[in-house]
């Protein structure tokens, strides 16, 4: 009987992608529609996410442009957006709302990149959660006897392998966005 690392490999796999959606709200040195789209904004007696009531659009490499379906909902987002703490003042025109980030300063690089090790060092506790939970499964199926004691140590062999790799995937979604901030 082979052992199936297909759970392993599909968490390993979320946690990459849950990780790098995660630090994608973290700033570089352009604007992205990724650093404001989960603001939550007061509307309709309830928060939504800001980009379940507006749309979202990069002007250019420093502006985002905000446009709300329901202009109703200008102030609320404006005050969304200043009490978020995203680095910038949003100006209010007619029917948007535009917001300009200044450029990124060494001190607020160096923030940014303590916020993603921080962050990295969320994804490799649970990396590991899944390492554990994995080798506990083999284990116990070493334990029914439906496997061999030498096919439990070949699986953790390979379980490990996995792991790494994940841990690798980690590290390159990491350095790349570290590379971008401080650029």
């Amino acid at each position: 009987m082979n052992y199936d690392f297909k759970k392993l490999e599909e968490k390993t796999l979320a946690l990459a992608k849950h990780f790098e959606s995660d630090i994608a709200s973290l700033r570089t040195g352009r604007a992205t529609p990724a650093l404001l789209e989960n603001i939550p904004v007061e509307a309709y007696g309830a928060k939504n996410s800001l980009k379940n009531v507006a749309s979202l659009t990069v002007e250019d490499a420093k502006t985002l442009l905000i446009q709300p379906w329901d202009k109703g909902l200008m102030e609320s987002i404006s005050k969304a957006i200043e009490a978020s703490n995203v680095g910038a003042q949003p100006i209010a025109a007619k029917d948007a709302i535009r917001i300009s980030f200044p450029p990124l300063t060494e001190e607020r690089r160096k923030s940014l990149i303590k916020v993603l090790k921080d962050k990295m060092e969320e994804a490799r506790i649970s990396m590991r959660q899944i390492r554990d939970e994995t080798w506990k499964d083999i284990q116990d199926k070493e334990k029914a006897k439906t496997i061999s004691e030498d096919d439990k140590f070949r699986y953790k062999e390979e379980m490990e392998k996995k792991i790494k790799e994940g841990g690798d995937k980690l590290d390159q979604i990491a350095a790349k966005k570290e590379k971008e901030i401080m650029e």
